[in-house]
């Protein structure tokens, strides 16, 4: 279980800001076998047509065991959760999304980016985004439940006990199917 908790959201990495409803926008290049990829990714709240991408890509990922599957009626009743990431032709190329428990706990979950463009910063990008939702509507502490650690230990986060969070494990947690030998942190 991974959390960062600041009561001014400040850190020493701050969340870039933008003009409210405005996308993000994001330039990279890989450097991954001399591919570049597109030069802009916009990281914007999902619409609830976007789950009929989304839902493949968590799939995909849920497939692999890197994440819990969702089906298209829970995505279509969580919608406003999510941002995406998109590219320059409109594909969803990332998901993530911010889940609300009380004004002082919130989870980042079902973060995911295409395996065309992992390790280009759309994540990092993904998570920033959620970030500054999470701080934009006053929550006081934000966490993930990770098999990758050291991505979310880069953007701040540190690694607490799960029995800290008894409204995730509560809620979600004991209908989990991996309750009993959960392998996340």
């Amino acid at each position: 279980m991974l959390v960062r908790i600041s009561k001014n959201w400040r850190s020493s990495d701050p969340v870039p800001q933008a003009p409210i409803g405005s996308p993000d926008l994001v330039g990279y290049s890989s450097g991954r076998s001399g591919a570049v990829l597109p030069a802009e990714i916009a990281v914007r709240p999902a619409t609830i047509a976007d789950m009929r991408e989304v839902e493949p890509l968590i799939r995909k990922f849920a497939a692999d065991n890197l994440m819990l599957p969702k089906s298209s009626d829970q995505l279509a009743r969580t919608f406003r959760e999510f941002v995406v990431a998109v590219d320059a032709t409109g594909r969803i190329v990332g998901c993530g999304a911010l889940r609300i428990y009380t004004e002082e706990l919130a989870e980042i979950c079902s973060l995911a980016v295409a395996e065309g463009y992992q390790g280009a910063g759309i994540g990092r990008q993904l998570v920033e985004r959620l970030m500054r939702d999470g701080r934009d509507l006053a929550v006081g502490r934000v966490f993930a439940l990770t098999l990758k650690p050291d991505f979310f230990t880069k953007m701040g986060f540190g690694v607490v006990p799960k029995e800290n969070f008894p409204l995730k494990v509560w809620a979600d947690c004991r209908n989990c199917p991996k309750l009993n030998a959960c392998d996340e942190i």
